[in-house]
């Protein structure tokens, strides 16, 4: 009998502990709200991709895209919502299969010569790992393409 209770206080105990982290769907869930609402309050123009990532077109560049094995020579300004800096860099140079996917869905709707800003849900970002001490962040980057 005190086995059985000690069983039962155990399951109690870690049950009851709650699980504070949000599922995919619902993590992904809420950084669209957070997305769409910071495009509302920049009075942005975006266009959404199918997978979730949306894009605010400065140019569109020329009518040739990179595809996913391009490589690509960029400038960015990588940034949270509330416009902390992470990353920036003036004519970087890779292939775009190795970066984000993010990045790999959004960059090829710019040509050579586009410019404009990626609004990137955290799981076709960093998803849990942590960048700049945060972890399930939207990344926004100003992007312009050069070259691929």
């Amino acid at each position: 009998m005190k086995h059985i209770f000690l069983l039962l206080l155990s399951v109690f105990i870690l049950g009851s502990c709650g699980d504070d982290t949000l599922s995919v769907e619902e993590q992904f869930a809420l950084d669209t709200k957070l997305i769409e609402d910071y495009i509302k309050s920049k009075n942005l123009t975006a266009q959404k991709t199918v997978d979730g990532i949306y894009y605010v077109t400065e140019s569109e560049g020329d009518i040739e895209k990179p595809q996913i094995t391009s490589e690509v020579t960029v400038t960015y300004r990588g940034y949270f919502l509330d416009g902390g800096t992470f990353d920036a860099a003036v004519k970087a140079k890779f292939p775009l299969y190795s970066v984000i996917e993010g990045w790999q869905i959004g960059i090829p709707k710019f040509g050579r010569g586009g410019k404009g800003t990626l609004l990137i849900p955290s799981k076709y970002g960093y998803g849990s790992r942590e960048i700049s001490g945060r972890s399930f962040a939207v990344l926004a980057f100003d992007i312009e393409v050069f070259d691929f």
